[in-house]
C-alpha cells in the first residue's frame, strides 16, 4: 500500500493534500519519497523560517532532547525562562504566556483581554471586535472570532462576543465600538484572507480610539511575526505596538509554539488557575525558539529578508501574468491577470517548486534564510508556469 493510500485509510480527511510525501529536507530544499526535489517558497506556512533542519537549530533541540524534553509547568525551567526573557526583550512586552499554535495564542489573548475588562468594569463588556475576512484559528472561539462566512458553518452554534467591522473603514468600527466592547483584534496583514495590508492611516485611527476608550488592541501575528515582514513584528512597520500580541507559525523554527504577549496594562491579569496548557512552554520548543531568535536577532538580518522581498517583487513584476503584488517583506500576495492561482500551485509543484495560495492569490512566504540563487532559481520556475 502507498503511503498516501495508508495516510488517507486512518487519517481523517480535514485538509486538501497535494500529492507530495515529504521525505527529508535540508536548508531551503525538501526532497520526497522517490527523490525528487524541491525549492520551498512556503516554508510549512510560514513556519519553517530558518528553511529546513538548519544546523545551528537542529543541534540546540537535539541538545535539549537529551536533556530535558518536557516538564509540568507546576516547576520551572531554565530554558522557559531564557526564551521568554528573550523573547520580551525582543518584541517589547512585559511577559508572555506559551501554548503550542496560533489558535491557542489567541484563545489565550481572548480571555486576557476579557478578564482585564471584567477586572475593571464588571460583567457585561465582553465583546471583540474583528475584521471582516479576518481568520484568527479553527478552534470553536477563534472560529467564531473570524470574520469570514466560510468559516462560519457546520459547527453551530458559535461563540457569542464577536463582532465583525469592515477592514480600512473607520466609521464602521466607530458605529460598532459600544461600551459592550473590551478589545478590538486585528491582523496587519490579513494572510489566509488574501494577503491583504491594513491601510496605515486606518490603524492610526484605530489605535487612537480605542486608547480613548481603554479598549484593548489584540495584534494577531500568528502568520506575519517574528521577522516575516522585515521587523520582528509586523506592527512595528505601522509605529504601534498593540496590549496584546499572538505568535505561532516560525516562533520555534517549525516545533508547535505559541505565544501570547502582554504589554504592562495587560500583564498582571491571568492568576494562578486562570489559564493554562500542558505541553506550553515545553523545553524543545523553547530551545528552537532560542535558536530562532539568535538567528533573527542577528546582525543585518531583517534588512536582508526586506532587501529579498524587494528582489522578488522586482522580478515578479516583469512577468506578463502578474496583475499586482500585496504584502510587506517575505509575506507576498500575488494577484494574476487570467490563471488560477490553485493550478498555478499545482504545476509549480509538478516542477519542483513549492508555492501558497490565499484566496485567488498565489501567496509566497519563503523561509527568511533563503538566498538569491534559490529566488533566482524559485522564480524562475514559477514565472515560466505563470506564463506557460
Amino acid at each position: 500500500m502507498s503511503t498516501i493510500d495508508k495516510f488517507n485509510n486512518h487519517v481523517m480527511q480535514s485538509y486538501g493534500r497535494y500529492p507530495l510525501v515529504m521525505e527529508q529536507g535540508k536548508n531551503r530544499r525538501c526532497k520526497d519519497e522517490n527523490g525528487k526535489e524541491y525549492i520551498d517558497f512556503g516554508s510549512g506556512i510560514g513556519t519553517n523560517s530558518l528553511g529546513y533542519c538548519d544546523d545551528k537549530w537542529a543541534d540546540a533541540v537535539c541538545a535539549q532532547v537529551k536533556t530535558l524534553q518536557h516538564s509540568s509547568n507546576y516547576y520551572y525551567t531554565a530554558v522557559q525562562a531564557d526564551f521568554a526573557e528573550k523573547l520580551c526583550e525582543t518584541a517589547g512586552y512585559e511577559n508572555v504566556f506559551f501554548g503550542n499554535s496560533g489558535a491557542e495564542a489567541n484563545e489565550c489573548a481572548i480571555k486576557l483581554a476579557r478578564k482585564y475588562s471584567f477586572d475593571k468594569y464588571g460583567k457585561g463588556r465582553h465583546n471583540i471586535i474583528t475584521l471582516v475576512n479576518s481568520f484568527h484559528g479553527r478552534t470553536i472561539a477563534t472560529l467564531s472570532a473570524t470574520g469570514q462566512d466560510v468559516f462560519h458553518n457546520y459547527f453551530f452554534p458559535f461563540l457569542e462576543g464577536f463582532i465583525n467591522a469592515e477592514a480600512n473603514n473607520i466609521d464602521d468600527l466607530k458605529a460598532k465600538l459600544d461600551d459592550t466592547v473590551c478589545a478590538v483584534m486585528i491582523e496587519y496583514i490579513q494572510g489566509e484572507g488574501g494577503v491583504n495590508v491594513l491601510d496605515k492611516d486606518y490603524v492610526d485611527a484605530l489605535y487612537k480610539l480605542c486608547e480613548e476608550k481603554d479598549v484593548l488592541v489584540i495584534a494577531d501575528e500568528v502568520q506575519t511575526g517574528v521577522g516575516r515582514t522585515g521587523k520582528f513584528l509586523a506592527g512595528d512597520n505601522f509605529g504601534k505596538k498593540a496590549n496584546i500580541t499572538t505568535l505561532a507559525k516560525g516562533i520555534a523554527g517549525g516545533i508547535p509554539m505559541g505565544a501570547c504577549l502582554a504589554d504592562k496594562k495587560c500583564s498582571g491579569v491571568f492568576t494562578a488557575g486562570t489559564h493554562g496548557s500542558t505541553f506550553g512552554g515545553n523545553p524543545i520548543a523553547c530551545a528552537g525558539g532560542l535558536a530562532v531568535l539568535d538567528r533573527v536577532n542577528s546582525d543585518g538580518f531583517l534588512d536582508e529578508v526586506c532587501k529579498k522581498a524587494e528582489y522578488i517583487k522586482s522580478k515578479l513584476e516583469k512577468c506578463s501574468e502578474v496583475a499586482g503584488m500585496s504584502g510587506i517583506g517575505l509575506m507576498i500576495g500575488i494577484t494574476l491577470k487570467s490563471k488560477d492561482a490553485h493550478d498555478i500551485a499545482q504545476k509549480a509543484l509538478d516542477n519542483g517548486l513549492l508555492v501558497l495560495t490565499a484566496k485567488e492569490k498565489v501567496r509566497l512566504l519563503p523561509p527568511l534564510t533563503i538566498t538569491y540563487d534559490e529566488l533566482d532559481e524559485g522564480l524562475n520556475i514559477l514565472i515560466k508556469v505563470m506564463e506557460g
